[in-house]
């Protein structure tokens, strides 16, 4: 009788399944072309709904619809800054990106025309009903002063913050488009500076009935842009 076989002592098998071959090289770049392709075509299904909103808005306007609020174009998108709120807390403006924003400027000091723009602000968020929590406030303050006490009150639910003149200047200063203050500034969710309300009816001594002209165009203008952004934008950040 022979001795049943040991395993060690059985030949070793090595089974080779694939071996690169030279042609796999030669396809390297489809396969990188291939794979970037599908990457930009992600980001413009992304895109879509937003580039969608705002064509129908700006180019399938029904005709003669005209906006009140001059588009600005190129957008400008927020600046990359961090400043300070009322109470000194740092802020970086980044992180008002997400909502719509409706904006004014002006002195700590806040003259008749600062307070009736910011009453307007309030008002108008607080009149767009159920959309109302797609939309900020913001009260951007470019100097250092004080603001008197009697004022704080009136700015509960609002962003202020306080911002250097020389950035609100070159974010939205336009010497074609007007003086800076006065006039409202619309920020997308996206962070970019789109559209601006010049502020005529909101002078001290203006007509009450031309404030509130003033108000319906703007709010017409908000409203339009909102229904537009339904598909892609929702409340809160």
């Amino acid at each position: 009788m022979t001795a049943p076989d040991r395993m060690d002592d059985r030949p070793v098998d090595f089974s080779v399944h694939s071996m690169p071959q030279p042609q796999d090289w030669t396809q390297q770049p489809a396969r990188t072309r291939s794979g970037r392709f599908k990457m930009l075509l992600v980001l413009a299904v992304c895109a879509a709904p937003v580039i969608a909103s705002y064509f129908s808005y700006y180019v399938l306007r029904p005709a003669g619809r005209t906006n009140f609020g001059v588009l600005v174009e190129p957008q400008r998108p927020l600046p990359e800054l961090v400043v300070q709120s009322l109470d000194g807390k740092s802020v970086p403006m980044a992180s008002l990106r997400g909502q719509w924003l409706v904006m004014s400027v002006a002195h700590a000091a806040c003259d008749a025309t600062c307070e009736a723009t910011l009453f307007l602000q309030r008002q108008l968020r607080a009149g767009l009903g159920k959309d109302k929590d797609r939309v900020d406030w913001v009260w951007l303050v470019d100097d250092d002063a004080p603001v008197p006490t009697a004022m704080l009150p009136r700015l509960e639910g609002s962003t202020t913050l306080r911002v250097p003149e020389q950035t609100v200047v070159q974010w939205l200063g336009d010497n074609a488009a007007g003086p800076l203050y006065g006039a409202i500034y619309l920020v997308d969710p996206l962070g970019n500076y789109m559209m601006r309300f010049p502020a005529p009816g909101l002078e001290p001594g203006s007509a009450q009935e031309a404030k509130l002209q003033y108000a319906k165009k703007v709010k017409r203008d908000v409203e339009r842009l909102l229904r537009a952004s339904a598909s892609w934008d929702t409340a809160g950040r």
